[in-house]
């Protein structure tokens, strides 16, 4: 979820209904679920790409964690700057200014791979996550403009299925194409010049994927831009968005930028202390952070998303271990589209269930259910541990959409700061991973790294058991 300026009232017909709740722009609903579509799978190709890194680069797993947390890290720092500009240039330019800094980011793993840079490698993927972050700007508020506020809950829930089928088959898609064309030797293996080409030539396969990617996020964009028209923009009617004066956004951006490049450099532990600090300063004195529900509630995204994230990172080399299924690399990674297929499955059957029953039983239910699986996973062999891991992401299915409308719930006109602090708190998705891999290079275990999204589901499903009734 996304930092979304909210758009409140408009004297144009052509944008909102009568009652003014919603906007009337036909087949606009389409686009938004292919933009979902979009973001999704290309968020998920990480899962991909981080196991080739890994074994190119030969890096433990702090390190091949870095791709979530550059990724990720762009959440933190452009959420805010994407949504004033979306409210400057209104919701369909904006889409087409995401969809270009999306192509820009995946055109530079042209230069990372003829260079065999991981740094560049990096790099790449925060200015790709950037793009993804100024599209979701735009996607999740249409979400909510168009229909009934009644329904809102059961519709977030029905776009994030069409994301979900992104991470669905942009996996199973990158496999075959990225993890593939892995040579019979390994990184390890080699050295000098030998190392550096081998290097060059086993990331071409990450180069053409994301080329074609290029070449298809221009032509959407192209598509975007013809009908840049069809929901006129009045930056009048988009009230909020921006969390923090420009002078407090900087001063948070100064240790965010040390704090990331402590990270990167091996300090992690000051660097996330640094890079936590940034949004502290921008939400220092925030009074939505005094009601519990909605601060507990964007607690438990930042905890979500980073449990979801460490274990579909994670998949590829939890299923190649000898003591859980033994696969290849690309066996284990033709597999990772059963994690993200089962979130899809669960969206689908949430968006029904979650019109009848209580959305914060329904929450506990699930990451009650996502700890169990986990347990199970690391209490096993075999394909008994593999199956019930994969299994969470049936579990994962409804937790962002329903604990972002939980906290929500009667933030009336701080709604839109509301968005925007849990755009920040997506930043779980770079913090927890790296963590985990920092468990497992301590441990030298992935069952025991497995501990931490355990106890991310457990305050989930404590959330989940408070927020049970109505705010």
């Amino acid at each position: 979820m996304a930092l979304a300026p909210d758009v409140a009232t408009s004297t144009d017909p052509a944008t909102l209904t009568d009652e003014g709740t919603h906007v009337n722009a036909p087949g606009l609903q389409y686009f938004v679920f292919a933009l979902f579509f979009i973001f999704g799978g290309i968020t998920s190709l990480n899962d991909v790409i981080l196991p080739k890194l890994k074994e190119l680069f030969t890096l433990n797993y702090t390190e091949a964690m870095l791709v979530q947390f550059c990724f990720f890290t762009a959440y933190l720092m452009i959420g805010i700057p994407g949504a004033e500009l979306v409210k400057r240039i209104g919701y369909m330019r904006g889409a087409v200014a995401g969809l270009l800094i999306m192509m820009a980011g995946c055109l530079l793993f042209i230069p990372a791979s003829q260079t065999a840079t991981y740094g560049l490698f990096l790099g790449a993927l925060f200015i790709l996550a950037s793009g993804v972050v100024i599209v979701q700007v735009v996607t999740n508020p249409l979400i909510s403009l168009l229909g009934p506020a009644k329904t809102v809950h059961s519709r977030l829930t029905f776009a994030q299925a069409f994301n979900s089928l992104g991470t669905t088959i942009f996996p199973r898609v990158g496999s075959a194409l990225i993890l593939g064309s892995l040579a019979g030797v390994s990184a390890a293996e080699l050295s000098g010049a030998e190392l550096a080409a081998y290097r060059t030539a086993e990331s071409a396969a990450i180069v053409s994927t994301y080329i074609g990617l290029a070449v298809a996020l221009a032509v959407i964009a192209l598509v975007v831009w013809i009908n840049r028209n069809k929901l006129p923009h009045d930056a009048s009617a988009m009230e909020g968005g921006a969390l923090t004066s420009v002078t407090r956004y900087l001063s948070g951006i100064v240790p965010i930028v040390i704090g990331g490049w402590l990270v990167i450099r091996g300090n992690e532990i000051p660097g996330v202390i640094l890079l936590i600090a940034g949004p502290i300063v921008w939400l220092w004195g925030n009074s939505l952070l005094s009601r519990t529900r909605f601060s507990f509630g964007a607690a438990c995204i930042f905890l979500y998303v980073g449990a979801e994230v460490a274990i579909g990172s994670l998949i590829v080399n939890y299923l190649m271990q000898d003591s859980v299924m033994g696969l290849s690399e690309l066996d284990a990674g033709n597999m990772i589209w059963m994690y993200w297929g089962g979130a899809l499955v669960g969206r689908i059957i949430g968006s029904l269930v979650l019109r009848y029953v209580s959305p914060g039983l329904v929450l506990m239910g699930v990451a009650l259910g996502a700890i169990t699986l986990v347990l199970i996973s690391t209490n096993t062999t075999g394909a008994t541990a593999g199956y019930s891991l994969l299994a969470v992401g049936l579990m994962n299915s409804i937790m962002f959409p329903t604990i972002f409308s939980l906290a929500s719930e009667k933030l009336g006109l701080k709604a839109a700061d509301g968005s925007g602090i849990i755009n920040i708190a997506i930043f779980g998705g770079a913090v927890i991973p790296l963590l985990t891999g920092m468990l497992a290079d301590a441990s030298g275990s992935l069952r025991t790294a497995m501990i931490l999204p355990i106890v991310c589901y457990g305050i989930i499903a404590a959330f989940g058991m408070f927020a049970r009734r109505p705010a």
